[in-house]
């Protein structure tokens, strides 16, 4: 029997899961204004594993939303999987946040290439795209323009910077998912199929993927430049 703990902390939200054989049991989050995560994330483990009645002894793994994101969410989201894995002897599996996005925009029925993307500040974001399949874009920090990812069109975006290019694309042919927010509920089946792959973390080397350089975005008439 494989219980594993989900934990959600890239952005605002505070999302906590356990899911039991790759089937989801029970979730507890949050998406206040502010990040809360210092305050809550432990205290809403607690609650979600004492109303299911499972010992943290009885967690097979812990795994977590590893980034990009917010800093101070992922440091705390990270510190808090990484003790419980150490204190349990459990593994850590680290599923990538922008493909929690993916992966939710599937299951409302999206299809064709989808652009997961968290804001970061001024024109800039942390964006990955894929087909569903194939990854057409590894994860990477882009300052944007009108044209950027162009020879990908059509496209769905959907992630918290999404609002950032609602105008600057509005003349090509992309759909915009805006009322989707992470959750950690969409890490259970990819989790599980980890699980039982052994594709684990190593806990001492593990950190999160925080991203920090940014780079232009090719278009028509330029070459990618590092920012």
């Amino acid at each position: 029997m494989t219980f594993i703990l989900h934990i959600e902390t890239a952005t605002k939200t505070c999302s906590t899961a356990i899911s039991k054989n790759g089937v989801l049991i029970d979730i507890i989050e949050e998406h206040p204004e502010n990040y809360i995560h210092s305050e809550k994330l432990t205290s809403n483990i607690q609650e979600l594993t004492k109303r299911n009645q499972i010992a943290f002894k009885q967690l097979s793994a812990v795994s977590f939303s590893s980034g990009p994101g917010s800093y101070t969410g992922l440091r705390i989201g990270s510190s808090t999987a990484k003790g419980i894995c150490y204190a349990l002897n459990i593994p850590l599996i680290s599923i990538p946040t922008l493909q929690v996005y993916d992966i939710c925009a599937r299951k409302m029925g999206v299809r064709g290439n989808v652009c997961s993307m968290i804001d970061a500040r001024r024109m800039e974001v942390y964006s990955c795209i894929s087909n569903g399949i194939d990854v057409l874009k590894q994860t990477s920090p882009d300052v944007l323009d009108e044209d950027s990812y162009l020879r990908f069109d059509p496209l769905t975006v959907v992630g918290d910077g999404a609002f950032k290019v609602k105008n600057i694309w509005s003349h090509r042919k992309i759909a915009f998912l805006f009322d989707v927010t992470l959750s950690s509920k969409y890490q259970v089946e990819l989790a599980y199929k980890k699980f039982n792959n052994q594709d684990f973390e190593n806990l001492a080397l593990f950190e999160p993927n925080y991203y920090k350089e940014f780079q232009t975005t090719q278009t028509k008439n330029s070459k990618k430049l590092t920012k």
